[in-house]
C-alpha cells in the first residue's frame, strides 16, 4: 500500500510520474458489486471489435447510434475499460484549438473509434464539443453527443450530454415534449496546501446509481439545481463525490508519484487517478502520457466513456487560479 514518504515542499521536478510496478488486478469496491443475474439479457456482441473483444457485452460499433449508445453506457462491472486520447495539433488554428481522439484499445493492440473533442471557437469560457463523428465536431451536427464548460478562471467544469439549455427558449420534440440536457458530471480544481508548484487537487462530482447500476438522471431546469450548486449547497443526494488520488513524495526521483501499473510513461502534472474516498484502491479511472500527443485513459464502472473522456478534457485546459 503506497504511504507519503514525506511532506518535503516541491521541487521543479514536481510532476507525477508512473512507478514501474507489476500489474496488480484490483476488484470492485464495496458497493459495487456485481448484482445482476447471470440470466439478464445483454445486448449483441461487439462485431467492430473482433475476436480479440475484451468486452462481450458492448454493443456492436458500427453504427453511430449505437456508438452513442455506448458512450453513455456505465462500463461494465469487474472491468477495466482501457482507452486511448490522441490529440491532433495540425492545421492553421489547432494549436490553439486541438481535437481529441478517442480510441477503445483491443487486446490486439488495435484501436476502435469512439469519440471526438474540440474546443469552441470564440466562446467566453472554454467549451469543448463532443461527438461521435470524428468528421462533424458542430453544435447542431447529429453526432454531437455532449460538451463541457468551464466557468470563468477554468477551475470548475459542467459536464453535459446532449439536449436543450434551460435558460434558453424551449423547443419541443417531435412529441410536443421539452427534453432538457442530462448533467453527466462535474470537476473542480483546487490548489494543493504544497502551494504553487503542488500537485493539483481534483473533485469529480457524478450521479449516483440505481440498484439496477443505472445512472441517476440529473436534468437541471435551472442553475441552481445544477449538480454544483447543489453540492455547494450541500444537498449531495443523488451525488457520487470523487477524488484525485494523492500521489506520494519519491525522495529517490525527487517527484510526486503514483502506481499506474505501466499505463503511463511520461512525467506531467496532468496525469491522475481518480477513486473513491471509502476505497482508494479501486481506480475509477486514470489519465496519463505516453508521448507528447498521445494519453492513456483507462475507466471502470459506474462511469461511462463519455463522463471520461470529459473529465480528461478538463484536465487539458489551463487552470489559471491553480497553477
Amino acid at each position: 500500500q503506497e504511504q507519503q514518504e514525506s511532506s518535503k515542499p516541491s521541487t521543479p521536478n514536481d510532476s507525477y510520474t508512473d512507478e514501474d510496478l507489476s500489474f496488480q488486478p484490483v476488484g470492485p469496491a464495496p458497493g459495487f458489486a456485481d448484482t445482476r443475474p447471470a440470466t439478464a439479457s445483454r445486448p449483441s456482441t461487439a462485431k467492430s471489435l473482433g475476436p480479440n473483444n475484451p468486452y462481450p457485452d458492448f454493443p456492436s460499433l458500427n453504427e453511430k447510434e449505437e456508438l452513442e449508445e455506448f458512450a453513455l453506457r456505465p462500463a461494465p462491472q469487474k472491468k477495466d475499460v482501457k482507452c486511448r486520447i490522441t490529440r491532433d495539433k495540425r492545421g492553421l488554428d489547432r494549436g490553439m484549438y486541438p481535437t481529441y481522439y478517442l480510441h477503445l484499445e483491443r487486446e490486439d493492440h488495435k484501436r476502435v473509434f469512439l469519440l471526438a473533442g474540440r474546443r469552441r471557437k470564440k466562446s467566453s469560457t472554454s467549451n469543448y464539443l463532443i461527438s461521435a463523428d470524428p468528421t462533424d465536431l458542430s453544435r447542431d451536427g447529429d453526432s454531437y453527443v455532449g460538451k463541457v464548460r468551464s466557468n470563468l478562471v477554468g477551475t470548475k467544469f459542467t459536464i453535459y450530454g446532449s439536449g436543450l439549455n434551460p435558460i434558453k427558449p424551449p423547443k419541443a420534440g417531435p412529441d410536443g415534449l421539452v427534453t432538457y440536457r442530462e448533467e453527466l458530471a462535474a470537476v473542480v480544481y483546487s490548489t494543493n496546501v504544497l502551494g504553487f508548484k503542488g500537485p493539483r487537487k481534483m473533485t469529480v462530482l457524478i450521479p449516483g446509481m440505481t440498484g439496477d447500476h443505472e445512472r441517476i438522471e440529473i436534468r437541471p431546469e435551472s442553475e441552481h439545481q445544477s449538480i454544483l450548486e447543489r453540492h455547494k449547497r450541500g444537498e449531495v443526494a443523488n451525488i457520487l463525490e470523487l477524488h484525485n488520488k494523492t500521489p506520494v513524495w519519491n525522495d529517490e526521483t525527487q517527484s510526486y508519484v503514483l502506481n499506474f501499473h505501466g499505463r503511463v510513461t511520461q512525467a506531467s502534472v496532468k496525469n491522475f487517478q481518480i477513486i473513491h474516498d471509502n476505497d482508494p484502491e479501486y481506480i475509477v479511472m486514470q489519465f496519463g502520457r505516453v508521448s507528447d500527443e498521445v494519453f492513456t485513459m483507462d475507466f471502470r464502472y459506474p462511469l461511462c466513456a463519455l463522463q471520461a473522456f470529459a473529465i480528461a478534457l478538463s484536465s487539458f485546459d489551463g487552470k489559471i487560479a491553480c497553477e
